[in-house]
């Protein structure tokens, strides 16, 4: 997928730096505890934007288009899916 160059710098920034640091590791843990990558999105309860973290407590497995899809309505927005 194609990034803005206002959207590439915004996931430069230290704050989105350390989220997805913790996403990926929040997956990592799935992954490890499951013993397959999980089928979804790692959704976090809380949001990490909101000062949730990505400890056992706070994640869990949710379908992409339900995890991604809560903007689905407004103007131009369309569900990103992942390639495999």
């Amino acid at each position: 997928m194609a990034t803005k160059k206002w959207e590439a710098k915004y996931e430069e920034t230290p704050t989105q730096v350390k989220h997805r640091e913790e996403r990926n590791r929040a997956r990592a843990e799935a992954t490890k505890r499951l013993g397959h990558s999980p089928k979804g999105d790692i959704a976090h309860i809380k949001p990490l934007a909101g000062g949730g973290r990505s400890g056992s407590g706070n994640v869990h497995i949710e379908a992409v288009a339900k995890n991604r899809g809560w903007r689905k309505g407004q103007h131009g927005y369309k569900v990103p899916t992942e390639k495999h």
